[in-house]
């Protein structure tokens, strides 16, 4: 009676065993699932947070950048456009902000909110690039300008050059053509005469001096009546006066004598012009000029005994 009983308390220990060996692999695969759910959710987390600050980072490079680039704004300047595009990017920026702090005041983020801050932060890029964009156009637009006002700049002062040679050469032509149509005098001499109109050899004993000269031939020279004014300056700088005035370079200026001749374009040799003795006379040099037609002539000095 004992032998039967004995198998059927080993049944039931062996099922109880077994029952406590199944609730404790029931009870440890329960733990180990929740225990790689909690380490699966702590990777998530670290992974979402490590995506979020590089989020950050991306967003202040971002915004580093684009205010580097608003120096160069001044380039745009079309207004409507210079606010479109920093109405745009403040927007966007705004909700950038507002979204960081959201997942900063949150224990547990979520992909989603992640994902929507990565997508804000794309439009921020494009903006910013599209920013870029323009004001490289700009600058491009600019410079072709830039380039094409010095050119211009170099033709005009490539121009006023020509202009100014030209009139430079003008004024020469002009000077030279004027100058053609001057008189002009050889063998001007200077002689002291005595009372009998003889050459006296000391000019203290001179009753007059005479000035004498030839005007060559020059078809430049208009021909007609001409007036030939001379200057004697004594030794001490003293002008010989008493021949009036003439007009010279706007001026009045006082002459020794004057001579009027009919001038026809062919020489005119031994014209001669005298100044009579009014004031002592020394020894020395005089200096003779002579002037016509608002030019002057000749000025040579001659040393008197």
């Amino acid at each position: 009676m004992e032998s039967k009983r004995r198998p059927s308390w080993i049944i039931i220990a062996i099922a109880v065993a077994a029952a406590l060996l199944a609730g404790g692999l029931v009870f440890w695969a329960v733990r180990s699932s929740r225990a790689a759910d909690a380490a699966r959710a702590e990777i998530e987390l670290m992974q979402l947070d490590m995506a979020q600050r590089e989020l950050e980072r991306e967003y202040q490079d971002l915004n580093d950048e684009f205010a580097q680039f608003e120096n160069s704004r001044q380039y745009i300047k079309d207004d409507s456009l210079k606010r479109e595009l920093s109405d745009k990017y403040e927007a966007a920026r705004i909700q950038v902000e507002k979204l960081q702090q959201e997942l900063k005041s949150q224990k547990r983020k979520s992909a989603a909110e992640i994902s929507k801050l990565r997508n804000e932060i794309d439009t921020l890029r494009a903006l910013l690039r599209h920013y870029v964009e323009e004001i490289d156009r700009l600058n491009k637009e600019n410079e072709a300008l830039r380039s094409e006002n010095r050119e211009i700049k170099e033709r005009n002062q490539q121009l006023s050059s020509r202009v100014n040679e030209t009139a430079r050469q003008n004024e020469v032509l002009t000077e030279r053509m004027t100058l053609a149509e001057k008189l002009n005098v050889t063998g001007l001499a200077l002689q002291p005469l005595n009372k009998k109109g003889k050459n006296e050899k000391k000019v203290t004993k001179a009753t007059q001096l005479r000035i004498t000269f030839t005007i060559p031939q020059n078809n430049s020279t208009p021909v007609g009546e001409k007036t030939i004014y001379a200057r004697i300056i004594s030794p001490s700088g003293q002008l010989l006066g008493g021949g009036g005035s003439f007009d010279f370079e706007g001026g009045s200026v006082p002459c020794s004598a004057k001579k009027t001749i009919e001038y026809e374009g062919e020489e005119i040799a031994g014209v001669t012009i005298f100044w009579d003795v009014n004031t002592p006379l020394i020894a020395g040099d005089y200096t003779v000029e002579l002037f016509a037609d608002n030019f002057r002539l000749v000025s040579r000095s001659f040393n008197l005994k």
